[in-house]
Parts: structure tokens; C-alpha cells; sequence
């Protein structure tokens, strides 16, 4: 992504063919302007489909042609996940594309006819006039190993989400039929746990075997650490519980297809890690990221899925505004630098997290930490400081990744002029 308005502008010459994309989920309409702003041809309308699509590029070449203008930018809202077919489309014709914000959009349709109504055709114009002020961004498609992080990434979103409600649902079972189990063991997710769970047992009939039989049982998959006094400590709270008896056969086919579905998910979790793993592996500076105290492979794998390819981009302070933290100001005033939640949500939500981790686990940030929370001159809250410390983080992955060097926490502080003061010289040789 470039975001430099100079730049952007620069791009749109007299020989630029600008077109603006309405996306929808079934039919797209184009419509084209010069650099001036002066329209083109008729509209076009072509459909989300194989065949539409190489009629709007028919209709781009045809134009091209015909108007004499040798460079082609296509602008469109980033509507949920329509454009994308289309982006790759054009991605794979050498055909540089563009989005630009659909608040922009909104704001903009006024400009011409005095009203905010909105229709396919009226936004395809503002879209192309807007890229043509050069207000847009440049996105970043992911290719190769970057195009399947992003899918692996959000496969285990989905995961999660599904491990989620699985975990609630136990509960909730446990909740109806043996509340007191959760007295004996910490947690239903731990081995011996499952493993009672298993015996598809509602709490009175756990009373019918021997604490012989369940000790061999548990030997199956725990050889130590748990014996007779936690058998004991199940059959205790299981002839005591006011678990519901009634619908028990139900209630055993419910925890048999819960506890399934469970290690079904774990098993996928244990396919994507390793999968993440081999996928990594190709990628430069991941080695000296795993080196960082307090960064693991799924923040790393997480990174690239939202950023893609670091050679996309040419200063960390992109990636920065990818991420959403923006600072107000005005004249002398200086205002507080807050996260506008224009950015890429999941990117925020993986490096506040990382930051967490950091503070409490490596030195150097939780060093920083320390000096932002309690300098005497403008101290920062705790929030503040933790996204001060998201922006550190990705300018250290982004150098880490363009040189691949190893990262030194006493050379991080060193190299910061208000915190050298704070970092004991090393002895000498």
C-alpha cells in the first residue's frame, strides 16, 4: 500500500484511463473518465461470473483503443468479500486496481446533483472520480505462501468459534445432568477428565463399577499423577449430585456427539499447526521473529495473513495505518493517539495481544512499559502505552523481516535515547 497523496495523484496522467466498479453480489456496473473527470463511452454492466468478466475487460480494451490512453486504473469499494473474484481478475491481466472508502463514497455523492441518493450508476462515477483526486488506497492481494496464511488464518477463526460453542455445550450438559463434576476435576478438558466423560456415565451409574475398575479404566490413557483418591473423589460427588436421570439415553447420545466433535476440532487444530509450520518456513526473518522472547508462531503466522509480502511495502508506518491508529491535531494542540477503527480489526486484536504477552515476558518491553506509565513528563495510561507498544512491535517484525537480524532487547533500549540512560553497560571484556 502506498498512502503518499503526492504519489497517488502523480499515478493519474493524461494517458489514464480511470474507471469506478459499483460491486454487488450478482451484477457490477463500470463507468470511465480521463484525467479530467470527463466521461467515456456508455456505462457498463457485466455480471460476477466468468463470462462478465471478460466482457468488462473487452469493454476496457476496446476503450483503451479507442480514447488512446495506454494506462488503465480501476477503482472499487472493498464490499464485503465480492470484489475480490474481480481484483484477482484484473491482478492476473497486469491491470493495476484500486480501493477506495465507501465512506468517502457517501460523502461525495452530494457534490454533483445536491443529493445523497444512491444508485448503482451515480457510484461507479463518484467511485472514478475520487481515484482520479487520487483518493484511494492501494490494497494488497496475497500471493503464494501469503494467499494461504490469510485462508489458514481464517480457518482457525472459524475453529475457535466452533471449539467455543463445544465448550459451552459441555458445560451446559454438565450443567443439567453432573453439576459436581467440575468439583472433582479442574477442568472436562484434561485427559482423565474426557476419559470418565467418555463411559457416557450419568452420576449414578459411575456408583455401579469398583474403584478397581475405573483405577484400570483411567490407566488407559493417564499413568500417573491421578489415582485412587480422585476415583474416589468422582464416585463421592457422583452419589450425591442432583443431576437430572430422566432422558438418559438421549442425554448419553448428546455427550458422545459433543466430545466427537470436540476431538474432531482438536484434530484440525493439530493439521493447521503443522501445516503453519511447513508454511513458514518460506518465508524470510520468520526464524529471528520465533527468537523474540515472547512471540510465537501464531502471532507471526497471524502478521503475515493480515499483511502479506513486507516487500509491498517501503516504511513500517504503512502497516501502521493498515492497522488503524491514527493522531489528532491541530494548530499548537497536540491530541492523543487513539485507534480510529478504520483499520484492519484482526490486525489490531493479534498485536494488542502480542503487546500483552510482551510486556509481561520480555524485558525490553515491559522497560518501555514502565518509562511510558511513570515518566513525570506526559505519562501515558496503560492503554496508551500498549498501542504505542503495537506500532514498536510492527516497526521490529518489519525490520526483522526486510534484514532478517537478530533482535537484542538491551540494544532496543540502547538504541532509544530516553532509555539508555536505564541499561547497565555490558562489562568489559
Amino acid at each position: 500500500m502506498n498512502y503518499n497523496q503526492n504519489h497517488k495523484i502523480a499515478q493519474i496522467t493524461p494517458e489514464t484511463l480511470i474507471i469506478g466498479v459499483d460491486i454487488a453480489k450478482h451484477s457490477h456496473v463500470a463507468r470511465a473518465q480521463d484525467f479530467r473527470g470527463m466521461e467515456l463511452d456508455n456505462t457498463c454492466f457485466f455480471e460476477n461470473t466468468k463470462e462478465g468478466f471478460q466482457s468488462f475487460l473487452d469493454w476496457i480494451n476496446q476503450l483503451s483503443q479507442e480514447s488512446r490512453l495506454t494506462k488503465v486504473i480501476v477503482g472499487m469499494e472493498p464490499t464485503g468479500h465480492y470484489w475480490l473474484n474481480l481484483a484477482h481478475i484484473l491482478k492476473e491481466n497486469n491491470i493495476k486496481f484500486v480501493s477506495v472508502n465507501p465512506l468517502h463514497v457517501k460523502r461525495s455523492k452530494e457534490l454533483d446533483d445536491n443529493s445523497p441518493t444512491k444508485n448503482d450508476i451515480k457510484d461507479a462515477k463518484v467511485i472514478a472520480q475520487l481515484v482520479k483526486d487520487g483518493r484511494y488506497a492501494e490494497p494488497t492481494i496475497p500471493q503464494g505462501v501469503y494467499a494461504e496464511l490469510r485462508v489458514a488464518k481464517k480457518i482457525r477463526d472459524l475453529l475457535n468459534v466452533d471449539l467455543q460453542m463445544v465448550q459451552g455445550q459441555v458445560h451446559n450438559w454438565l450443567d443439567r445432568y453432573f453439576p459436581e463434576f467440575l468439583t472433582v476435576f479442574k477442568s472436562w478438558e484434561g485427559k482423565a477428565a474426557i476419559h470418565f466423560l467418555k463411559l457416557e456415565c450419568l452420576p449414578h451409574e459411575y456408583i455401579q463399577y469398583t474403584d478397581e475398575e475405573l483405577f484400570t479404566y483411567l490407566r488407559q490413557v493417564v499413568k500417573r499423577s491421578i489415582g485412587m483418591k480422585k476415583i474416589q473423589a468422582l464416585k463421592e460427588a457422583a452419589s450425591r449430585s442432583i443431576g437430572i436421570r430422566q432422558g438418559a439415553e438421549m442425554a448419553r447420545l448428546e455427550l458422545r456427539a459433543l466430545l466427537e466433535k470436540y476431538e474432531f476440532i482438536q484434530t484440525k487444530f493439530e493439521e493447521l499447526d503443522h501445516q503453519l509450520d511447513k508454511l513458514l518456513q518460506h518465508i524470510p526473518g520468520v526464524t529471528q521473529m520465533l527468537e523474540v522472547t515472547g512471540i510465537g508462531r501464531d502471532t507471526v503466522a497471524g502478521f503475515f495473513a493480515e499483511v502479506g509480502d513486507l516487500n509491498e511495502y517501503q516504511h513500517p508506518r504503512q502497516i501502521v495505518k493498515l492497522e488503524g491508529l491514527r493522531e489528532n491535531t491541530s494548530g499548537k494542540h497536540k491530541g492523543q493517539t487513539k485507534i480510529t477503527k478504520r483499520g484492519r480489526k484482526k490486525l489490531r486484536g493479534l498485536l494488542f495481544r502480542a503487546a500483552m504477552i510482551l510486556v509481561a515476558k520480555n524485558k525490553a518491553f515491559k522497560a518501555l512499559h514502565n518509562y511510558y506509565t511513570t515518566r513525570p513528563d506526559n505519562p501515558l495510561k496503560k492503554m496508551q502505552s500498549l498501542i504505542a507498544l503495537c506500532n514498536k512491535l510492527i516497526r521490529i517484525l518489519f525490520s526483522i523481516g526486510k534484514r532478517q537480524f537478530t533482535f537484542q532487547e538491551e540494544k532496543m533500549l540502547r538504541d532509544i535515547p530516553h532509555m539508555a540512560p536505564l541499561v547497565e553497560p555490558k562489562a568489559a571484556a
